[in-house]
């Protein structure tokens, strides 16, 4: 199997996803990384915007099959229907449908609100150029109201994992999102379950790999801005 080309970002939580389901299923894959704008190396740039037109990572290229996949969500989804026929990471043949639709809706509160709650909580604390208190307020209400219904969820795992049946892509979504609760200077600390799940993920083999593995090719690749 030829590796996959996986475009991605050195600190980005999105490109990670596609790295930790890469990890697991043992695909090998090359990383080219890019930074923010429309500099030689950028997302915004003419060779980028060949690839993903709307100039965001990750994208993946598959020189097996020819095909070109972005946004995180597709990326994945085309990774396990191509390359995980055993089902190790979703739902296989003998799962119930509620498990199916389980699977699918705990995907879509990630990239459609907890992750977007996240994103705006974390440029208002550290990238807004104008202090926004009320923008703060809001969105740190929001991602704290996320992390109830999330902790609610992690009960029927007893924090293990996301989804009661055990670590799957569901798991690859969440970990590189929710461990930037620091970063967005939000207080945890009444989610005892939440804290459990994210120091199992974390302490995961291929956590190290791929945090190693990004910063050689941060170094190797001449990446010097965020």
């Amino acid at each position: 199997m030829k590796p996959l080309l996986l475009h991605g970002h050195h600190s980005g939580p999105n490109p990670y996803k596609v790295q930790l389901v890469c990890e697991n299923l043992d695909l090998p894959y090359d990383l080219k990384l890019w930074v923010l704008g429309e500099g030689e190396k950028g997302v915004k740039s003419a060779e980028f915007l060949k690839i993903n037109e709307n100039g965001r990572v990750p994208a993946l290229q598959d020189p097996n099959t020819g095909v070109t996949s972005w946004e995180s969500q597709a990326v994945i989804s085309y990774l396990l229907r191509v390359y995980d026929k055993s089902h190790t990471l979703w739902p296989g043949p003998d799962a119930s449908e509620q498990e199916r639709v389980d699977y699918e809706i705990w995907i879509a509160f990630l990239t459609t609100t907890f992750g977007p709650m996240l994103g705006q909580r974390n440029w208002f604390v550290n990238f807004h150029a104008v202090d926004n208190p009320d923008a703060r307020k809001r969105y740190e209400e929001q991602c704290l109201r996320c992390f109830d219904v999330l902790e609610g969820q992690l009960a029927k795992s007893d924090g293990e994992s996301v989804l009661p049946t055990g670590f799957s892509a569901v798991d690859c979504h969440f970990w590189p999102w929710l461990r930037l609760y620091e970063f967005a200077n939000l207080d945890v600390s009444k989610y005892p379950l939440f804290q459990k799940w994210l120091k199992k993920i974390g302490a995961r083999p291929e956590i190290e790999k791929i945090d190693e593995y990004n910063a050689e090719e941060k170094e190797a690749q001449g990446i010097t801005t965020n």
